[in-house]
């Protein structure tokens, strides 16, 4: 089983970044993919999900309006794409897979990871 993402971004405040997790050895609409994000120095925060079966997602409060999540079935890939990034928003960015209804989770519970996406936020 894999979550692959793609590379680091660079972006200036105000601009778009959008980042994705290819799944494979999986069936990729039997787990809900979560996005977690940690910024330098700080912990885990869970941003929301999508259901890739239906494609029904839960935002974390923080980030509505501002986060949109989407998956695509004919190639298992699942994207995160956040707008109007400021420099608060520079992190590492997750893909997590799980079965569990419960959110957000802790990080132990994910049954897959993906290697994470740096993002930096820097005019």
């Amino acid at each position: 089983v894999q979550l692959v993402q793609s590379g680091a971004e660079l972006r200036n405040p105000g601009a778009s970044v959008k980042v994705s997790c290819k799944a494979s050895g999986y069936t990729f609409t039997s787990y809900y993919i979560d996005w977690v994000r940690q910024a330098p120095g700080q912990g885990l925060e869970w941003m929301g999900r999508i259901d890739p079966e239906d494609g029904g997602t839960k935002y974390a409060q923080k980030f509505q309006g501002r986060v949109t999540f989407s998956a695509d079935t004919s190639t298992s890939t699942a994207y995160v794409e956040l707008s109007s990034l400021r420099s608060e928003d520079t992190a590492v960015y997750y893909c997590a897979a799980s079965q569990s209804i419960a959110v957000p989770l802790s990080a132990n519970l994910y049954d897959y990871w993906g290697q994470g996406t740096q993002v930096t936020v820097s005019s």
